[in-house]
């Protein structure tokens, strides 16, 4: 109960720190919802410059999306195809611009990476969606991290085992408000670096990904039915490494606020 009130309250301070307001069901959909024995939290993210919230339905990540990256990890970027994993919705912890956000070193890791990652939101879906309509899918981008227990995932996979204890577990998808398309555009191209204490650790440009979005939700259509609410991780650059309590990371894509928490 303990964990359960704390994950409630940490999403509901960042959520009003960021001035965000959540509305009541109205009386004509209260009638058709079902009595529960409990109440179960949906997930939003602000949407920059709007009182609106984006609602949360599936966390999709594309694994190696940066051939520098595939390398370091231990694959061939010239012949792997496109591969994706998911995390839960209350995997996300929302960070306000102009703020350090407190994220919680995990449990169970000896070696907790950062991996920051552009993020597309979906407003609309479908199944096997061409390449060339896929962006009109998009409602939005953000600035985001996939925060790996490094140690953990490498310890599934050398046992054939799924990841999601290295990937999969709570505040590891922190992200910054979705800036919508219609404002900002897409972003194809464009500085993303990450940076601990200061320190550049992460650096590339947005058109070194091997798939780009449109080209990854594509790709997911063929295997998911996608719908709005979905969200996807596109993927980190090269020179993942570690962090421990009390480091600072700073994140940056061109033309979305900067993303800073303290690991703590």
């Amino acid at each position: 109960m303990a964990d359960t009130s704390k994950r409630g309250l940490l999403q509901t301070g960042a959520l009003m720190a960021a001035g965000a307001v959540v509305g009541c069901a109205t009386p004509g959909t209260a009638a058709n919802t079902p009595a529960t024995p409990f109440t179960v939290s949906n997930t939003y993210v602000p949407i920059a410059g709007s009182s609106e919230m984006f609602p949360v339905r599936r966390i999709y990540c594309i694994g190696r999306n940066y051939a520098a990256h595939a390398i370091e990890m231990g694959s061939d970027p010239s012949r792997e195809p496109p591969f994706f994993f998911q995390k839960p919705t209350d995997a996300i912890q929302v960070v306000p611009p102009g703020t350090v956000a407190d994220h919680p070193y995990p449990t169970l890791t000896k070696n907790y990476h950062y991996e920051v990652e552009l993020v597309a939101a979906l407003s609309k879906g479908g199944r096997n969606i061409a390449m060339d309509k896929a962006l009109d899918l998009v409602y939005g981008y953000a600035l985001g991290l996939d925060m790996t227990r490094r140690d953990l995932q490498r310890g599934m996979g050398d046992q054939k085992k799924p990841w999601e204890i290295g990937k999969s577990f709570d505040h590891s998808a922190p992200i910054g408000p979705i800036h919508k398309v219609a404002q900002v555009g897409h972003y194809t191209k464009g500085a993303i670096w990450l940076k601990v204490n200061g320190q550049t650790k992460q650096q590339a440009t947005l058109n070194h990904m091997i798939w780009s979005v449109a080209e990854q939700i594509s790709k997911l259509s063929e295997a998911f039915e996608l719908f709005p609410g979905d969200i996807i991780y596109s993927g980190t650059p090269e020179n993942v490494g570690p962090v421990v309590k009390g480091d600072v990371i700073e994140c940056h894509i061109d033309g979305l606020p900067e993303l800073s928490v303290k690991i703590v």
